[in-house]
């Protein structure tokens, strides 16, 4: 008897302390500060499942992976010697002033490939029934970077005067901010010298409303009764016209344009009684095809 209340006794003192454990308040545990267990070390945490292999195993690198990734010598050449053509009709007016009514053009185009191109540019001016000035280039065009090419041949003036021939060069292409430049010297078979700046920008007002800022000047080596040019800085004109892009290749437009002659060519046209100024307001169509 007295063993086996021995042996109950034992079991009772075993099991104390899991019946305290399970028996304590929890409310005691919402005191424990859990902010100081974001300080353990996780790193210093054993584990011991070992990494597993990759379902899809990674191939060794070959010889030809190695050779595929080394660009080619020279560089990639994104040109090619396709033949390729561009015509627009920049500017086909007309307006109507105190001297009568009166139409322009202005076009260019080329026929090629990216590097080499033949260009054509060409202009004039009709008041009336009569054509006051035209003329023709044909230039042979050279890519010298993405952006710019140097040009040269000849231009034909058929107005004013009699016709002259002019041998032509120059450059042309898109200045930062994408201005559209265009320089070029003449030499006339008879002595005459001349230059022309144009500058062109297009500022897109929504996508099919474009504003077109245009500045073109002409200077002259010497003076030419005969078509009214003087030496020196001869005439500049300045346009704004807006258009309305139905297609990329149709666009009807508005515009103003001021041409003031200078200097030498000033007093011809004052001795001829002509302006020296021109303010017009004007209403045409671009087209390229």
């Amino acid at each position: 008897m007295i063993r086996r209340n021995l042996i109950a006794a034992a079991i009772v003192a075993a099991c104390s302390p899991m019946l305290a454990a399970q028996t304590m308040d929890h409310s005691q545990m919402q005191g424990m500060d859990h902010n100081s267990m974001e300080g353990m070390d996780h790193s210093a945490m054993q584990h011991d499942a070992a990494p597993k292999d990759p379902v899809t195993p990674i191939p060794p690198l070959t010889d030809a992976d190695r050779a595929a990734a080394v660009p080619p010598q020279g560089g990639h050449e994104m040109s090619d010697n396709a033949i390729h053509s561009y015509m627009l009709l920049n500017r086909l007016e007309g307006w109507d002033a105190k001297p009568g009514t009166g139409t322009a053009w202005e076009g260019e185009g080329w026929i090629g490939t990216d590097t080499q191109r033949i260009w054509l540019r060409s202009e004039g001016e009709r008041k009336g029934a009569r054509t006051e000035s035209a003329n023709l280039e044909v230039l042979y065009g050279r890519s010298v970077s993405p952006w710019w090419d140097v040009v040269g041949g000849v231009r034909q003036d058929f107005k004013p005067g009699s016709p002259q021939t002019f041998a032509a060069f120059g450059v042309q292409g898109l200045a930062p901010q994408k201005f559209e430049v265009a320089a070029t010297a003449y030499l006339g078979q008879r002595g005459q010298s001349a230059a022309r700046f144009e500058v062109e920008y297009e500022l897109l007002l929504t996508n099919r409303l474009i504003l077109q800022p245009l500045v073109q000047v002409d200077l002259y080596g010497k003076k030419d009764r005969a078509r009214g040019i003087g030496s020196g800085l001869s005439t500049a004109e300045a346009g704004l016209r807006l258009r309305y892009e139905f297609t990329r290749q149709f666009a009807p437009y508005i515009g103003i344009t001021r041409e003031q002659a200078f200097g030498n060519t000033a007093d011809l046209r004052r001795g001829h009684l002509e302006s020296v100024g021109d303010t017009r307001v004007v209403a045409g169509f671009r087209i390229w095809f």
